[in-house]
């Protein structure tokens, strides 16, 4: 072959390298990686879907059984009564009627039963008058006590949760307790709301001496889009006992359905979820209602005025 023919050749075989794919290679190419790529799509939306439904049902979960968790440690602590400083006689008294100064009536009320010394001359005696202003108090004394001898609350309250029985009393949708519910040594007043209607749990706490319970505002509501429980169970039910007429409530019954704040990416459908507490025990409370049914009733504190003018 000639060097001409030579150099032709060659320059046709590097052209034939350099000519790329043909149309109908590139067309296939196109539609196989369409294909993958819709194939990744779609798996990606579809994660993105299940994160949405793990996200709702985890948000949904994670309130309710913080608002079940609350629940059952304020009504566990319900009833418990407490005077929130060391107190003792600022003077001596005799046997009968006194009225004597104390250290700080701060958590005392008239019908109290107040454990008075101790040892052998130790009684229970029934507050009769508070005067807050001098630090005062007034009961019969059984016996003669010593300056400095302590004043302690002993036992819990009947009604720490309020039984239905009673005026204005605890129901199927409110919930209403009281006593030193948090421990930190300062009686208040509880009351949970379950309006099915406006979608919310609320929980107010006052003091136990305020005058009046403030309107319920959005600050309140402690779990968002509650629903109808299965077969219209109400959210709080009462096992009461009662001994010589007075009610005890001495366990309740919390069921809370909840609701997904958004529709399901998937299904869009809301998912609800139950939650039920069968025995919550309000331990103060049963233990005073099984003093009262061994005849100890000096353990067995009753409502105080100031509570009863909240529960309306």
């Amino acid at each position: 072959m000639r060097p001409t023919e030579i150099t032709i050749a060659a320059r046709a075989s590097t052209a034939s390298r350099q000519a790329g794919f043909s149309l109908i290679e590139l067309m296939i190419a196109v539609a196989v990686m369409m294909i993958v790529s819709s194939s990744v799509l779609t798996g990606v939306l579809t994660l993105t879907k299940v994160s949405g439904t793990v996200s709702n049902r985890s948000e949904m979960h994670s309130g309710v059984r913080n608002a079940t968790e609350l629940l059952q440690q304020e009504v566990g602590q319900a009833g418990r009564v407490v005077l929130p400083n060391t107190v003792t006689l600022g003077a001596a008294v005799a046997a009968g009627v006194a009225t004597v100064g104390v250290t700080s009536v701060s958590g005392m009320f008239v019908g109290e039963q107040l454990v008075v010394d101790a040892g052998a001359n130790e009684e229970t005696a029934t507050l009769t008058g508070v005067n807050t202003a001098n630090n005062q108090i007034t009961t019969t004394f059984a016996n003669a006590h010593a300056a400095g001898s302590r004043v302690a609350a002993l036992g819990g309250f009947a009604a720490g949760v309020v039984p239905t029985s009673v005026a204005n009393g605890s129901t199927g949708n409110v919930l209403k307790i009281f006593g030193d519910i948090n421990g930190n040594g300062q009686m208040v007043y509880v009351e949970y709301r379950c309006d099915t209607v406006a979608g919310n749990l609320y929980r107010q706490s006052v003091a136990w001496g305020a005058a009046a319970k403030p309107a319920l505002t959005a600050a309140d509501a402690l779990l968002n889009n509650i629903a109808v429980n299965p077969d219209g169970t109400p959210c709080f039910t009462y096992q009461q006992k009662a001994v010589n007429g007075t009610a005890f409530v001495v366990d309740v019954a919390i069921t809370l359905t909840v609701r997904t704040a958004q529709a399901d990416p998937i299904t869009g459908l809301f998912q609800t979820e139950t939650k039920a507490l069968l025995n919550v025990s309000p331990r103060n409370v049963f233990n005073v209602w099984q003093l009262a049914g061994l005849g100890v009733n000096n353990r067995v504190q009753p409502m105080p005025a100031s509570v009863q003018a909240l529960l309306p």
